[in-house]
C-alpha cells in the first residue's frame, strides 16, 4: 500500500492512499490544479482517482474537491451531516458521485476497505479514517480537540499514521490571534498540540507501527523542528526509538511529499 501526503495544513489539505488496484484521496482542500499537480509527481492521472473521502467540511479539506468530482467523475464519500454541510460550496455533484459512509462502517472500494471513525473537532460529523489493504493498515487522525479512546483504538496496530501535531501551546497563548480564535485552536473539539501527539503516540503506538507522519502544522503557531523535537522527545523520554524500525517525519503544508510503501 502507497502513501502521499500532497499538502497538510490550514492552508490545504490532501492525502493520496493506493495500492495495485485502487488509487483514492482523502480530502481535496487545494485547487483541483494542486491536487493533480501533486498527483503527478507520483505519476498518477485526475482521471485514475477511484474516490474521494472527506474528513469534514472546512475548507481545507473540500475546496477542490466539487471541481476534482466534476473534471474526473470521480464520487465523493462522506458522512450524511458532513454532506449537508459542505453540499452549498462544491457545487453541482452527479448523483452517482454522491456517495455515503457511516462511523464505525466498512466501505469497501475494490481491495481497499476504509473505515470512517469519530472524532471531536467543530464540525458537523467529522471523521478520521482507517484504512486496510494487502495486511496494512494506515490510520488519518487530524483536527481533533482531545484524545478519547476511539482515536486510540484506531491507531493501535496502524503501519503508517498520519497524525496532527497543529501547534505549540505557549505560542498560542502568546500570538496575535485573538481571543476566541486561540480558544478555539486550545479547546476540546480545536485542534491538538505537539505534547498531546507525543503523549498520544506512547499511549498508542504497537510494534507495527512503522511511519508516523506529523501533519497539520500550523504555520502561525508551530515550527517543523519544534513539533519534531517536542513529539521525539517525549517519544524517548518513553523509551521509543526513532530510526530503523520505526520513523517519524514532517508532512509539509505545501509540498507532496515522498511516496512511502509499506
Amino acid at each position: 500500500m502507497d502513501f502521499c501526503s500532497i499538502a497538510s495544513g490550514s492552508s490545504g489539505n490532501s492525502l493520496y492512499v493506493g495500492t495495485k488496484h485502487t488509487r483514492i484521496l482523502i480530502d481535496a482542500g487545494l485547487s483541483g490544479k494542486r491536487i493533480q499537480d501533486g498527483l503527478a509527481s507520483l505519476h498518477i492521472a485526475g482521471d485514475q482517482i477511484d474516490a474521494l473521502f472527506i474528513t469534514h467540511e472546512h475548507q481545507d479539506h473540500i475546496k477542490g474537491a466539487g471541481i476534482f468530482s466534476r473534471r474526473f467523475d470521480v464520487p465523493i464519500y462522506a458522512t450524511m451531516e458532513t454532506w449537508n454541510a459542505m453540499e452549498k460550496d462544491l457545487g453541482k455533484i452527479a448523483p452517482r458521485n454522491r456517495c455515503y459512509v457511516y462511523e464505525g462502517e466498512n466501505c469497501v472500494i475494490n481491495d481497499v476497505c476504509l473505515c470512517p471513525f469519530a472524532i471531536p473537532h467543530d464540525a458537523a460529523d467529522p471523521v478520521g479514517y482507517s484504512i486496510f489493504a494487502e495486511n496494512k493498515k494506515i490510520t488519518i487522525a487530524t483536527d481533533f480537540g482531545h484524545v478519547t479512546d476511539t482515536i486510540r483504538e484506531n491507531i493501535a496496530d496502524s503501519n503508517l499514521l498520519l497524525l496532527e501535531a497543529n501547534h505549540d501551546e505557549r505560542m498560542v497563548q502568546a500570538g496575535s490571534y485573538p481571543f476566541y480564535l486561540k480558544q478555539r485552536i486550545l479547546g476540546e473539539r480545536g485542534h491538538i498540540s505537539n505534547a498531546t501527539a507525543g503523549k498520544l503516540l506512547t499511549e498508542a503506538l504497537t510494534g507495527n507501527m512503522q511511519h508516523i507522519l506529523l501533519g497539520h502544522l500550523s504555520a502561525e503557531n508551530n515550527h517543523p523542528s519544534l513539533a519534531y523535537e517536542t513529539v521525539s522527545g517525549i517519544l524517548q523520554e518513553h523509551h521509543i526509538k526513532l530510526g530503523g524500525a520505526l520513523k517519524m517525519q514532517l508532512a509539509s503544508r505545501t509540498q507532496a511529499g515522498m511516496k512511502i510503501t509499506i
